[in-house]
């Protein structure tokens, strides 16, 4: 059986760390309704005031940490597309980015011209949210329609709670969770409270409470990202056995005047080197490969801050990336989804 794709859909990167390319990738990335979500002039103005500082910034950030194969974030996913192609015995494992190359317009159509007629399209983000998943489901779904694509279309669920991911999460951490360190934190990449809210079913959830969905209806938990967030958390500290305090949760990346969630990552790496932590590891679990956010956000920027806080030593526990565990229970939930 050849007819049965497997795509690996990531968030994308720049084509190089020129300013005019990452100018081109932020216009891409922050025009999406679904990461924005304003009105479109209200948008298009906001970004385009965006676009007068950042796309410098950025790109000389993207230079700090480009790898010599390209940009990490798509040289880790082919890599896991190489790992993944002997596991998936029913057609052909391609790779495709939501923003920037290889586009997923493009993939979907070329595997449909080459005889595919059912994919299983697998956005690569642990924990739902409007700017991740739904994005990303939606635009495959808008290819197909636009070009009617004769392709039968599944997809891979978010698999925040699911065992195999948290297995996986385990055995790529354990090496460095086994070495002597005074604190465990868990950063997720945040989001603006608004794009929670206007997904809550009950209209009165709090975002911000520290047991967040704790007992909250399967409903409510299958759009609240945070409380999907601090349930990989629970479980994996579940299973690594790390005493309460030893470990906690915070949120990176904000951009912006608007309120995210809490608790902020800048914040908590202030907090624990004040409070004497002197050796911290970070781990990002919302991300499956290591990108921007986690090299130069936490490796670099990140560092830097703890160590003038009064820490010695921050060490970032890479993604899950291409791990032998990772891509067996990567089939799995495929298989299953």
């Amino acid at each position: 059986m050849t007819d049965h794709a497997l795509l690996l859909v990531n968030l994308g990167s720049p084509a190089s760390t020129s300013v005019a390319d990452v100018r081109r990738y932020l216009n891409q990335f922050l025009m999406d309704p679904y990461v924005i979500d304003l009105p479109w002039p209200v948008r298009r103005l906001l970004v385009s005031l965006i676009l007068i500082k950042r796309p410098e910034q950025s790109a000389h950030a993207y230079a700090s940490i480009w790898w010599p194969e390209g940009s990490p974030l798509v040289v880790l996913t082919r890599r896991l597309q190489e790992a993944m192609r002997p596991h998936w015995t029913h057609g052909p494992v391609e790779i495709a980015m939501r923003y920037g190359e290889p586009a997923l317009p493009a993939v979907l159509q070329r595997l449909a011209a080459q005889g595919v007629r059912k994919v299983t399209l697998a956005p690569l983000y642990p924990q739902f949210a409007d700017s991740t998943v739904t994005t990303v489901v939606e635009q495959a779904k808008a290819t197909i329609a636009e070009h009617k694509l004769p392709l039968d279309m599944r997809v891979l669920r978010p698999f925040y709670d699911q065992p195999e991911y948290i297995d996986a999460l385990v055995a790529s951490a354990k090496p460095w969770l086994e070495q002597d360190f005074d604190h465990l934190l868990l950063s997720f990449h945040g989001l603006p409270e608004r794009h929670l809210k206007k997904l809550d079913p009950t209209g009165k959830h709090n975002f911000q409470a520290a047991d967040c969905c704790r007992d909250a209806s399967a409903e409510m938990l299958a759009v609240c990202y945070r409380g999907q967030c601090l349930r990989t958390a629970q479980a994996f500290a579940r299973q690594m056995g790390l005493p309460e305090g030893k470990w906690s949760v915070s949120f990176q990346s904000r951009l912006g005047k608007a309120k995210w969630i809490e608790p902020y990552t800048e914040a908590r790496l202030d907090e624990l080197a004040k409070a004497g932590v002197k050796k911290l590891l970070v781990m990002c679990p919302a991300f499956v490969a290591d990108c921007i956010e986690t090299l130069e956000e936490i490796g670099d920027r990140g560092r830097e801050q703890f160590i003038e806080a009064g820490g010695e030593e921050l060490t970032l526990v890479p993604c899950l990336n291409d791990h032998p565990e990772w891509t067996k229970a990567l089939t799995t939930l495929c298989e299953r989804a």
